[in-house]
């Protein structure tokens, strides 16, 4: 039996295990592991889940029977201090003494921690593992008790950012101190930076820029950072996490060659200078570099595994770097050069400081190839761009359309994962191929989205291929002749048009019938929302007809906000308002010591009001003349008109009646999703209306129609649909394309996402609304015309029906209000005090 000792039971240690034994010839050889943290290998990625509530044993990368199912050895809480190379043996810190004929040493690295005068006193801790996160728990714990509310991490990077995330979640003010420039300077330009940085302050997170920590304040426990030119900031604990440097301390002790930066030397075999020597992860130095990304480690165990078994597989000469992620609820991204500034590239860049986006592409100057790029406030795009940039895939004749979507209905350069060639990596964590997962479907090996993770390892990094693997294994079911089906949940196997059909003909009203005849079980938090949304779909019934199946903000008629009150949003159709309604609006604030804010939808949201003021809010709401929004409903939530021919000078027509007119026409309608909308009254394009589900734009001539755009965290521009047309023509398409797109999406589909879905696509839509190639056209008319003919004031109803007031109390035998939410003042108005 040969013998394979593996140093280090972090991720890439555990990885190297489990790629191992689904290798043939495997039983041959005894793997033994040594691990000096007390448990099996956990996800360190996601190790900020931990502050949530998530387990050591959540967070473990496998069962507690996997060793020993595989016939490995694993040792925890043993540390190896020595390598004799000629006896090719290892010592632990427990005096045992093991053989082995390989040895892989996956020792991963340290935190590195600054010269920094002061770094050793009480309340500096550093974020590395599970025992450092408990300790950081209970020293905040601590301080907290004793009335402290200041911490501050030292280090702006990828692991310091999550740090952030979990200081401030742990109840502290917390404060992020980089020596740089800018936020993660290794991966965002300036630009991005910025734009990071203002989304990280909106949450309540200091960044502190350009900072040089001369020494750590205190006598014993630390009281602030003292910066360069006697510049303090007052924290009571610090994080460090400001870097990394290889556990190389092994290779060090046994003459391994070791870099002058550190870490242990590998070629491309992961081979050290001893050849029974493997090195993997961030203790291995391949080509100069420490690797601090999994995918790389993940692919030198899978090396390192091969070469053991005498396969012959070898590293990339170039590891790409490219890495997608989310930051305190950021999504960042970055791929190939990010950087590259020269006179034969073009960078391209998009930024919405409203949006909180910032896209960076760089191309080459003939417009051919895409070298790179940056994403931060919506990485959505990544999966697409990544898969050009590696592929080398042609790109559109208009290179800014990658990130800012096809106009005018063209197709852009990436049309889906199945355009893809089969050598193309979907997940680059697992290092997974698109013929690795199609085949896994069409040679019969797997059957399920679920069989081709197990077996392939897909989307079992990061997660950011899953939306790619799941496409391409739809595709490769139905080049096989498998029917797809998106069944709702497991109470129904139907989809949600086969649920609305099926409402529809049988005339169902309640939840109750469609599930004793079409479903099993009682319903969930899925389907019951779903089915009465099919129910308002069809019949225009309110949230009030089906309240026990409603989501909370549908039952509520408002929407719960993150510190358990409700927000207050009367309709403002087309942003115009007068100054008589204004001032009830600001009188009902004042008198409900209510936060307002005046939104991109022209709308004046009110938050902070208790489920009990509720009824009393909107009674003196509606009395002047104001009704329900739907700001909590799948429904249109507004229609963003300029102020049009009346004021503007360039204005062609009159945006804001025309605003208006729609607005009122489809208030209330539920849809698959929320609905907005908007008018421009030139092409100056002031209220955004190509970034709508559907958008009108005066042009000469009359009207230009857009449809299945959006903004919010994944934007799209909306494409026409039908040019300059009058208003009833307007009005006649909407009404047909509203209600083909509320009969056939999906459960919380966009109009966007509905659209790329659709097969024919747009091309086929316009034969569908406009030359009525199927012959529904007169039906959706119909159908639209009863929905708009019989809209009701969701929370008139409620004041004027006794029965329904019964839910806005917060508790069931009491009518006393609920006195634990605590508020702090902001700019002349109250925030909640998580806040």
């Amino acid at each position: 039996m040969i013998k394979v000792i593996v140093v280090g039971n972090g991720m890439v240690g555990y990885k190297f295990c489990e790629k191992f034994v689904s290798k043939q010839g495997h039983e041959n050889y005894q793997i033994t592991v040594f691990g000096e943290e007390p448990r099996r290998a956990y996800d360190r990625v996601h190790l900020s889940e931990y502050f949530a509530g998530k387990s050591a044993e959540d967070l473990s990368l496998s069962t507690s029977s996997w060793y020993e199912e595989n016939n490995i050895i694993l040792n925890t809480s043993e540390l190896i201090t020595d390598i004799n190379r000629e006896q090719k043996t290892i010592h632990t810190h427990l005096e045992n003494t093991h053989e082995y004929d390989y040895l892989v040493l996956a020792t991963g690295s340290a935190a590195f921690v600054p010269p920094i005068e002061g770094v050793d006193k009480e309340g500096v801790f550093v974020y590395r593992t599970i025992e450092d996160l408990d300790a950081i728990m209970a020293y905040a714990k601590k301080i907290k008790q004793n009335g402290a509310t200041e911490a501050a991490v030292l280090g702006g990077g990828l692991l310091g950012l999550e740090a952030a995330k979990a200081v401030r979640d742990l109840g502290l003010n917390a404060h992020v101190v980089e020596f740089a420039p800018r936020l993660m300077p290794r991966q965002l330009d300036k630009g991005a930076s910025d734009m990071l940085q203002s989304k990280i302050e909106e949450l309540g997170i200091g960044i502190h820029l350009n900072k040089s920590t001369q020494y750590i304040a205190g006598e014993d426990a630390i009281t602030g950072m003292m910066f360069e030119g006697d510049d303090l900031l007052k924290v009571d604990m610090l994080v460090i996490s400001a870097g990394i440097k290889p556990r190389d301390e092994l290779g060090r002790v046994c003459g391994l060659e070791v870099g002058v930066r550190g870490g242990v030397v590998v070629d491309n075999k992961m081979q050290t200078s001893d050849p029974n020597i493997f090195a993997i992860g961030e203790v291995a130095l391949y080509n100069h570099m420490i690797y601090g990304l999994v995918a790389p480690g993940y692919e030198m165990a899978d090396v390192a595994a091969e070469q053991i078994m005498n396969g012959d597989k070898t590293m990339r000469e170039v590891i790409d770097m490219s890495t997608q992620l989310k930051l305190i609820g950021v999504e960042v991204a970055s791929f190939g050069d990010p950087f590259i500034e020269n006179d034969e590239v073009t960078a391209i860049v998009y930024e919405n400081k409203f949006s909180g986006i910032y896209k960076r592409v760089n191309v080459t100057k003939d417009g051919k190839k895409l070298l790179g790029g940056i994403l931060v406030g919506d990485a959505s795009d990544y999966n697409g761009l990544f898969q050009i940039y590696s592929n080398g895939m042609a790109l559109p004749p208009n290179p800014e359309d990658l990130i800012l979507g096809a106009r005018g209905g063209e197709a852009s350069s990436f049309g889906s994962a199945s355009d893809l060639p089969d050598t193309a990596v979907i997940c680059s964590c697992e290092n997974v191929t698109k013929g690795a997962i199609c085949c896994s479907i069409t040679d019969g090996t797997c059957e399920t989205f679920g069989d081709v993770v197990k077996t392939t390892k897909a989307t079992s990094g990061c997660g950011g291929c899953k939306p790619m693997v799941a496409d391409l294994v739809k595709a490769a079911q139905k080049s096989i002749g498998k029917e797809i089906k998106e069944s709702i949940c497991e109470h129904f196997n139907h989809t949600r048009q086969e649920l609305f059909d099926l409402v529809k003909i049988n005339k169902y009203t309640n939840f109750y019938e469609v599930i004793d005849h079409h479903g099993n079980g009682d319903g969930c938090e899925v389907c019951k929302p779903l089915v009465a949304s099919i129910f308002s779909s069809i019949y225009n019934d309110t949230a009030n007809k089906h309240v026990t199946t409603q989501d909370t903000n549908d039952r509520y008629l408002a929407n719960i906000q993150r510190n358990g009150t409700y927000s207050v949003v009367p309709r403002i159709a087309g942003g115009e308002i007068t100054p008589e309604k204004l001032i009830v609006i600001g009188e009902v604030a004042k008198q409900f010591d209510l936060y307002t804010k005046i939104t991109g939808a022209q709308r004046v949201d009110l938050f902070g009001a208790s489920l009990n003021d509720l009824p009393e809010i909107w009674r003196i709401l509606i009395e002047n003349g104001f009704e329900s929004g739907h700001a909590y409903g799948k429904s249109l939530r507004a229609v963003k008109s300029c102020v049009g021919n009346a004021w503007c000078r360039y204005g062609m027509d009159d945006s804001t009646t025309f605003a208006i007119e729609l607005e009122n026409r489809y208030r209330g309608i539920r849809s698959p999703h929320k609905l907005k909308g908007g008018v421009s009254a030139c092409i100056r394009e002031c209220a955004e209306a190509r970034g709508k589900d559907f958008g009108v734009i005066a042009v000469e001539g009359g009207w230009n129609l857009y449809i299945c755009g959006n903004g919010g965290a994944n934007p799209k521009h909306a494409v026409l649909l039908a040019e300059q047309i009058d208003k009833e023509t307007v009005f006649k398409y909407m009404d047909r394309f509203l209600m083909y797109y509320i009969r056939t999406a999906g459960p919380l589909i966009r109009t966007s996402t509905w659209l790329e879905k659709l097969e024919g696509g747009l091309d086929y839509l316009k034969e569908v609304i406009i030359h009525d190639r199927i012959g529904i056209c007169e039906t959706l008319e119909a159908e639209m015309e009863q929905l708009v003919g019989t809209f009701e004031c969701e929370w008139k109803q409620v004041l004027e029906k006794p029965r329904l007031m019964k839910r806005f109390s917060h508790f069931v035998n009491s009518d006393e209000k609920d006195d634990n939410i605590e508020y702090i003042p902001l700019r002349d108005q109250k925030m909640p005090k998580a806040w």
